[in-house]
């Protein structure tokens, strides 16, 4: 079933881009801090509560949802972030993968869409809706 897939590598890179959000908010330094210590706190916060529904959608396509950061790092189509960059640089970073996520969210919104699984689809929709925000807002920055 290939919208299992995708769920799965949707769960993994959502949690790895959460993981980097949460990262630069505690991280991030300039003149701008306060903005962007809450701003930042904001995207985590949403990344964070879509985790369990991600992992409660691939539990009603009848599949177990993967839960370690060995398979997430397997699963993730967002790299992983070992350095502390600049702020500017963070948002772009952030934007970047929030491209990542939204073409995990298009490409799994067409494969709920062959397999008729239109609840999920809906899901994906409401975090396709979600992902295009914070499009916006990070390439502000």
């Amino acid at each position: 079933m290939a919208l299992v897939e995708d769920m799965k590598v949707l769960l993994g890179s959502s949690f790895t881009f959460y993981l980097k959000a949460h990262q630069f908010h505690w991280n991030v330094t300039g003149p701008n801090f306060a903005q962007y210590h809450e701003y930042l706190g904001d995207l985590y916060e949403e990344i964070f509560g879509s985790i369990d529904m991600t992992a409660e959608e691939i539990r009603k396509l009848d599949a177990f949802a993967p839960g370690s950061l060995t398979r997430y790092s397997e699963l993730t189509l967002v790299k992983d972030e070992l350095n502390i960059p600049e702020a500017s640089r963070m948002f772009d970073i952030l934007a970047a993968d929030n491209d990542i996520i939204l073409q995990v969210l298009y490409r799994a919104h067409d494969s709920g869409t062959a397999e008729r699984k239109f609840g999920t689809v809906n899901y994906l929709e409401d975090r396709i809706t979600a992902h295009d925000k914070h499009a916006w807002m990070l390439k502000s920055f």
